[in-house]
């Protein structure tokens, strides 16, 4: 069997992988490069996700691509305007008829001797996997599990006789108009959620066994809507996208160097939202302000419908499920003919593909980050992944701009092999992400680590790496080129 050999090869086809598509060729036009996704569609995340009222829990200036104007009038957006804008961002750039569909890696090998990526991919049902290889491989997998969501092991879930759903896997069509609807969470889905089913559910209950921080943002930029008639769209776009980075990065610094005084204003706002029918104890965290990422809610739809009385929240600690719905270790039973388990996500690396170095299999937890994007000792490949604290979109850009510049350099100095790493060892490694969030918490042993220093310092701070990624310089003490001289024996097809 004949493997095709492709210069760059993209995995996943959402919103980094369409991202990376573009700048690989605005940035590399002579690159031959394909974008293979496992799934029938584009969009990823916002393809995947169909439950009622998905949507962004960033701004779309942020989320919004570096090159492409988000040009709605709603800031907030939900998942379908997500997805056709991800949709239109590939068609203007081409890059749409370069995905290839139903194409699951397996594996993904280096050979030194070569200096490429071999990759095992199925296609399809086809019982025998393709070969392909690239010198340059982008992971745009995201960072969780496509195939199912976290749900705990719940006492007597099998007693239950309503209907049980995880949002990750949200029926198509289902019907939950006039029925009585639990959902177990507190994060971004269950805030969602919430308002949501509370416009055709007969009652709607958010149990949660430990608060959010929840924060009012307005749906709609009043502001950017009114400078589109005097300004053109790309100005009004980055002036839009200028002040929310700047906003967000000034209350995420604000929140870790003052949180005691962030805390009083997000529950004081939070108090002018509910009024006097909700108790505040059900919004008043434990933790300190961005230990956890803050929930956003548009225009305050999920006070309104606390404060109209369509939903209610419920602070407590499950023991089992019963025929009818769940008991609480208060005592307290709740009634359900729907349960929804807003619990989370199941984290994972690579989009589960098998990564190797020689045939020996790379692990991940004994790695460590480079510039947030390469992993220590692993050759010729970017990990293409988002701010926890910020628009996932503002890192993911700018970590595919600084590939295809390290791409460029490559050719450059006469260079096939880049890989970092730390030649001394004296760099002390951190935890990778920090926040206390339970889905992060649960994959602590599976992720690599950060350093303690630059560049395997991961800084959370987009006007930072903006200096260092696009204007930074290439070379330094950590990374090591290379030019194998053995050319792969592969058969060069175009995508």
């Amino acid at each position: 069997m004949s493997t095709e050999h492709l210069d760059v090869l993209i995995i996943g086809a959402g919103l980094s992988g369409v991202g990376a598509a573009c700048h690989l060729q605005r940035l590399c036009p002579g690159k031959r490069f394909a974008v293979l996704e496992g799934r029938e569609a584009l969009g990823g995340t916002w393809d995947l996700f169909r439950y009622p009222g998905i949507r962004s829990d960033s701004d779309m200036y942020t989320l919004g691509y570096n090159f492409k104007p988000w040009r709605e009038p709603q800031a907030i957006a939900d998942g379908p305007s997500i997805r056709r804008y991800i949709e239109e961002t590939a068609a203007e750039h081409g890059v749409d008829r370069l995905i290839r569909y139903r194409h699951r890696v397996l594996e993904a090998n280096w050979c030194s001797a070569s200096a490429t990526w071999q990759l095992r991919v199925q296609r399809g049902e086809e019982s025998e996997p393709l070969r392909m290889s690239c010198q340059f491989l982008m992971m745009c997998t995201g960072y969780y599990r496509y195939e199912a969501g976290y749900t705990p092991e719940f006492a007597g879930r099998e007693d239950y006789r309503g209907t049980f759903i995880h949002p990750q896997r949200w029926p198509e069509g289902f019907d939950y108009s006039n029925k009585r609807v639990l959902v177990i969470g507190s994060g971004a889905t269950a805030v969602t959620l919430v308002p949501a089913l509370a416009e055709r559910a007969a009652q709607v209950t958010m149990l949660q066994r430990s608060p959010s921080y929840v924060i009012n943002l307005p749906q709609r930029d009043a502001l950017s809507n009114a400078l589109r008639r005097v300004l053109p769209e790309k100005w009004v776009y980055r002036l839009a996208r200028g002040r929310n980075v700047t906003l967000q990065l000034v209350f995420y610094k604000l929140a870790k160097r003052f949180p005691n005084l962030v805390r009083r204003i997000l529950l004081g706002l939070v108090r002018r939202q509910l009024g006097e029918r909700v108790d505040m104890r059900h919004f008043s965290p434990s933790y300190k302000p961005w230990d956890q990422r803050v929930c956003a809610v548009p225009d305050g739809d999920l006070f309104r419908v606390l404060r109209q009385g369509r939903a209610q929240v419920v602070t407590a600690e499950i023991e089992r499920f019963t025929a009818q719905g769940i008991r609480l270790k208060n005592g307290e039973e709740l009634a359900a003919d729907v349960i929804v388990s807003a619990t989370g996500l199941q984290l994972q690396l690579f989009g589960g593909i098998e990564v190797s170095v020689d045939g020996v299999p790379f692990e991940a937890p004994k790695s460590m980050g480079y510039r947030g994007i390469m992993l220590r000792d692993l050759p010729n490949l970017a990990v293409v992944m988002g701010y926890t604290n910020a628009s996932w979109t503002l890192k993911a850009d700018l970590s595919s701009e600084y590939f295809c510049r390290l791409i460029r350099h490559m050719d450059a100095i006469g260079m096939r092999q880049v890989t970092p790493h730390d030649n001394g060892g004296g760099v002390r490694p951190q935890p990778f992400l920090d926040l206390q969030s339970g889905y992060i918490e649960r994959a602590a042993h599976l992720l690599p680590a950060q350093g303690d220093r630059v560049p395997w310092k991961l800084h959370q701070n987009y006007l930072l790496d903006l200096a260092l990624l696009r204007y930074g310089q290439l070379e330094d003490d950590y990374l090591v080129f290379s030019a194998p001289q053995a050319e792969p024996q592969t058969a060069v097809l175009q995508p």
